[in-house]
């Protein structure tokens, strides 16, 4: 009896094996994320449509926030959005921070003039980052 022992748990063992290959799996998905994935190619298209009327160029980014925590970031972005919905924030990680920057602005009076404004939004240092920014052809043109 006790040379059987140790089969005992072996059989339960092999028997588990074939009860997973003979199952199966149904997947169902919600048909919201195909809706989801049309509006972000169509966000993808209209963002690289007109690549050619945008140039980059020499200017100025405000650094609202460079945090270890990303939800912090996150909220920091949300906030700009929502407060100042004429400028764009731009959010990414560079090890180990989330660095948080905002606007596309050409002459450091501009950007002098909006960190004043989010002075009272944003309680912490804002800074004035030399940058590259995007630019359109016109608001380049009357720079020179």
């Amino acid at each position: 009896m006790m040379k059987f022992l140790p089969l005992v748990p072996m059989l339960f063992f092999a028997s588990g094996l074939l009860a997973q290959t003979t199952g199966s799996v149904n997947v169902y998905k919600d048909p919201r994320i195909d809706i989801l994935l049309k509006k972000q190619a169509e966000a993808n298209d209209l963002s690289t449509r007109n690549t050619s009327k945008r140039r980059n160029a020499k200017g100025y980014r405000l650094l609202v926030v460079s945090s270890t925590n990303r939800a912090e970031a996150i909220a920091a972005r949300t906030k700009v959005l929502t407060n100042f919905p004429e400028l764009k924030a731009y959010m990414w990680y560079q090890a180990p921070y989330y660095k948080v920057k905002a606007g596309n602005f050409i002459s450091r009076n501009d950007a002098q003039a909006y960190q004043k404004r989010m002075a009272s939004v944003f309680p912490g240092n804002i800074f004035i980052m030399n940058d590259t920014v995007e630019v359109k052809p016109e608001e380049n043109e009357t720079e020179d």
